[in-house]
């Protein structure tokens, strides 16, 4: 049932939309860019639709329900990352005229081998924001309707790739813009809803935490993936229709479905503290439980505001704009429609560590908004709000995978295999098939952790980049690439040292689970440094010149032309 009045609309309205990209598509400028013809209020809802992904609709408030109120610090950082882009970025980008980043790359300092190596980055930035997309879109399906956890899966993937195979950027601009405004209700309107029924004793619950120790009422986990639990004292427990006792260290198989009776201790999960514990209601975030909430909270919030200047799909989104007053514009817009959406995962977090806390038992604190109205009401009002709140969350993962597997896509089929308007439909679609097999193999880890990643990965490889590009008329080829090769390896080596449970402890632990604060500022030094030692190639001015010329002074492109020379003429002569 849910599946049929929650998901599919959702699905079909984003093919139907994709349909009018049709007709409007004929070049490649069309389907990357969308002939640089977007509005900024329609480009700042779009890309806001684009922006609010999985790990904003379900991810924020999942990592509350689990670590606690510092978790909202990554809406802080999220939001703050366009401030910096609105100063810095998105004006001069856009005066650029370049399609993607790589193409900005290349045209900035004649490098094709710049161009192929950003267009690396781009996929492994893609990889780890798209793959929690396509991840919790099946957990979220699986929990609600009792499908296989593949079905959500390969429902978003196929979703994504017809859709921007058909209409390209204008079809996605259209559907994310679209689906901004859904989310917005969809998010805004439960959790009103949820904060009238669930009455005065929860929302008293709510604001002053108590640590999860022994279960109210005869609770039923789904573990979708096996889990190791310490069971502190003897418990009885139903698993299926079969009776058991369990106590001390207990292997949960996957696909386990068990249920705790009421007043049993809630079992510990290794690596993690209970919902509502000591330092739960701290306002900062302590990752890895290192122990350093401060050191902690900052590593976050750099990654989260400085990576939001390098996300390829963001960058690409200005470059719809018809020129850089209106990317600007646009940037400044976006700010205020976040700021109204991140005022709200923070209910759903305080909620649901009241009413499901037993979701952290299985690992799936992601579902926690879906899961609510359930729990508030068993009802056909529960049941119509877990519906729309399901449409909200697949407006959520196509939005945004739509953006993401656009940016990867023109990385294949323009910067690294350039090739024709079919090829990148061709492409829009192996990418999508990709992802979804990934993501397939995703799903122990977190989304909220995965797309932090994608930020550390742009923060500490375009955030460089482009900065320095765009202010910096010293900037080499040399000093660009190896900057960019010293912040992929630095940070995409800490990533891979998480994973594989590098024994690190204390505040090295955050560095390595973080390591934005290190690697991005050694990505900046290598690229000065290494630059320094040569020399930028004649046409640096003007290439810095066209980046930051007046576009209202410009009338024609006659006059673009000639206000170009007199301003390089005028650099020479003071030279």
């Amino acid at each position: 049932m849910i599946i049929a009045f929650a998901v599919a609309p959702v699905v079909l309205v984003t093919l139907l939309i994709g349909l009018r990209g049709v007709a409007a598509m004929r070049t490649t400028s069309d389907f990357l860019v969308a002939s640089r013809r977007v509005s900024p209020l329609l480009n700042s809802a779009a890309v806001s639709g684009e922006y609010l992904s999985a790990a904003s609709f379900l991810g924020v408030a999942g990592l509350v329900v689990k670590d606690g109120i510092g978790s909202l610090w990554y809406p802080v950082g999220f939001t703050a990352g366009y401030i910096a882009m609105l100063v810095l970025v998105a004006a001069p980008m856009r005066r650029s005229g370049a399609l993607t980043v790589p193409d900005f790359a290349e045209a900035r300092l004649a490098s094709p081998a710049l161009r192929r190596v950003t267009a690396v980055v781009i996929l492994v930035i893609g990889g780890l924001y798209l793959v929690p997309q396509f991840r919790t879109a099946g957990l979220v399906l699986s929990a609600v309707s009792n499908s296989p956890y593949w079905v959500g899966v390969v429902v978003a993937g196929a979703g994504v790739a017809i859709t921007l195979a058909l209409g390209g950027m204008r079809a996605a601009t259209y559907v994310q813009a679209f689906q901004f405004v859904l989310k917005l209700v969809l998010f805004i309107v439960p959790a009103v809803w949820l904060l009238i029924q669930v009455g005065p004793q929860v929302r008293d619950e709510a604001v002053h935490p108590v640590e999860f120790t022994r279960f109210d009422h005869d609770t039923r986990v789904v573990f979708r993936v096996g889990t190791t639990l310490t069971i502190p004292e003897p418990t009885t427990v139903h698993i299926g229709a079969a009776e058991r006792t369990v106590d001390g260290s207990w292997d949960v198989p996957q696909g386990s479905t068990v249920v705790f009776p009421k007043g049993a201790h809630v079992p510990e999960v290794t690596g993690e503290a209970r919902p509502g514990g000591t330092g739960w209601e701290r306002p900062l975030l302590d990752l890895q439980g290192a122990g350093h909430p401060l050191l902690g909270t900052w590593a976050l919030v750099v990654a989260l505001a400085l990576g939001t200047m390098g996300l390829p799909h963001v960058i690409m989104r200005f470059h719809t704009s018809p020129d850089g007053r209106a990317a600007r514009r646009t940037a400044a817009l976006t700010v205020g429609l976040l700021s109204v959406f991140y005022l709200f995962p923070g209910i759903y977090g305080v909620l649901g560590r009241v009413l499901v806390p037993q979701l952290y038992l299985s690992g799936a604190t992601d579902i926690a908004v879906v899961a609510l109205p359930a729990q508030v009401d068993a009802g056909w009002p529960g049941s119509t709000f877990t519906a729309l709140l399901t449409a909200g969350a697949f407006a959520a993962f196509l939005a945004t995978s739509l953006g993401l597997v656009l940016v990867v896509s023109g990385a294949i089929s323009y910067d690294l295999l350039p090739g024709g308007l079919g090829q990148l439909r061709f492409t829009v679609v192996a990418a999508s098939a990709a992802v979804v097999l990934l993501a397939l193999q995703a799903i122990r880890l977190d989304a909220g952790v995965l797309v932090t990643w994608g930020f550390t990965v742009a923060a500490s490889t375009f955030c460089p980049l482009l900065v320095l590009g765009i202010w910096w008329s010293r900037l080499t080829v040399a000093g660009a690439m190896t900057g960019v090769l010293v912040g992929l390896f630095a940070s995409s080596g800490a990533i891979a040292g998480t994973l594989l449970g590098l024994p690190v402890t204390g505040w090295l632990a955050i560095l390595v689970a973080q390591p934005a604060p290190w690697s991005v500022p050694l990505a900046f030094t290598t690229m000065i440094a290494v630059s320094l030692r040569g020399r930028p190639p004649s046409w640096a001015r003007t290439a810095m010149l066209r980046l930051h010329l007046n576009e209202d002074r410009l009338e024609t492109p006659a006059d673009r032309l000639r206000a170009l020379r007199e301003a390089t003429r005028t650099s020479e002569t003071r030279t």
